[in-house]
């Protein structure tokens, strides 16, 4: 929870540090949770402005982020920066990109920032400090291309790891959450189900073509492969079909992600052993 806009630069600095050298991985009051850097241009200097900020994932590739900064009494500057320019630039510890920033409103805003409250009541304690209504932003990707890596084996790992730390969080989640499944956990699940078939497609379409093209020996393990992407996403229908009952005991869907996380974690396991010596020899 939380962004670090009400925090000492100081401390916002270090932060900065810990994530870019840690592929977005820190610890103190953001550890285990969900965090961006966020670039902003200056709306009086000009200059650059990095931010660590905390964000809700969202079903179709965006994000959200809300100006919450501590419940203090003014926007935090990041918010005053995107209204003057939208265009930004996000870091999530595996990719950096341009992104356009949206300041929602009305109801889609409202339902959003229930959404945040369900899911972390601080939000809520931030909004009863402050008159002000806390606005919610939305970061939706406008271009990019694959991670910062030393090879493309390394940067193929780095995705599989953001698949991993994500699923994490999501069972963590759902092993806390209460009698019913809150709305944000679901958005969680359906947003990872999405990336998860656009990963595989994109594989399935791209890297294991050129893969074949230069390494025929290759074939029986792409063929393995491609065909564990069937199996990882008839478990992804089968979540996403569960997370669609409005009345769903959490417990199943705790069982769910489990059987994801199982099988999934075999599948890249095996294409890292089998992919990434070849990759790295690519350059």
């Amino acid at each position: 929870m939380e962004e670090s806009g009400a925090l000492p630069n100081d401390f916002n600095t270090q932060i900065i540090t810990e994530f870019r050298a840690n592929g977005g991985r820190v610890g103190g009051p953001f550890e285990g949770g969900r965090l961006i850097l966020l670039t902003t241009t200056g709306s009086r200097s000009g200059a650059p402005h990095t931010t660590p900020l905390g964000y809700l994932p969202e079903v179709g590739g965006r994000i959200l982020v809300i100006a919450s900064a501590g419940g203090a009494p003014r926007h935090p500057d990041w918010f005053h920066n995107v209204l003057a320019d939208p265009q930004v630039t996000v870091e999530d510890g595996i990719f950096t990109y341009p992104a356009r920033a949206t300041v929602l409103a009305g109801a889609e805003r409202d339902e959003v920032f229930a959404r945040a409250t369900e899911a972390d009541p601080g939000w809520a304690a931030y909004q009863a400090k402050t008159s002000r209504t806390l606005p919610v932003v939305a970061l939706e990707r406008t271009g990019g291309g694959p991670p910062e890596a030393p090879s493309w084996g390394a940067a193929l790992i780095r995705i599989h790891d953001a698949f991993r730390r994500e699923l994490a969080l999501i069972r963590r989640e759902a092993a806390t959450t209460g009698p019913r499944l809150g709305a944000q956990l679901r958005v969680n699940c359906l947003a990872i189900c999405q990336g998860l078939h656009h990963h595989h497609t994109q594989e399935d379409g791209g890297m294991f073509v050129g893969l074949a093209a230069q390494h025929p020996q290759l074939a029986p393990t792409l063929e393995r492969l491609r065909a564990e992407h069937v199996q990882v996403a008839g478990l992804v229908d089968r979540l996403q079909a569960v997370l669609g009952d409005q009345n769903v005991d959490p417990a199943e869907v705790r069982r769910q992600v489990d059987q994801l996380i199982e099988e999934l974690e075999r599948h890249l396991a095996y294409e890292e052993e089998q992919l990434v010596p070849l990759l790295d020899a690519m350059g």
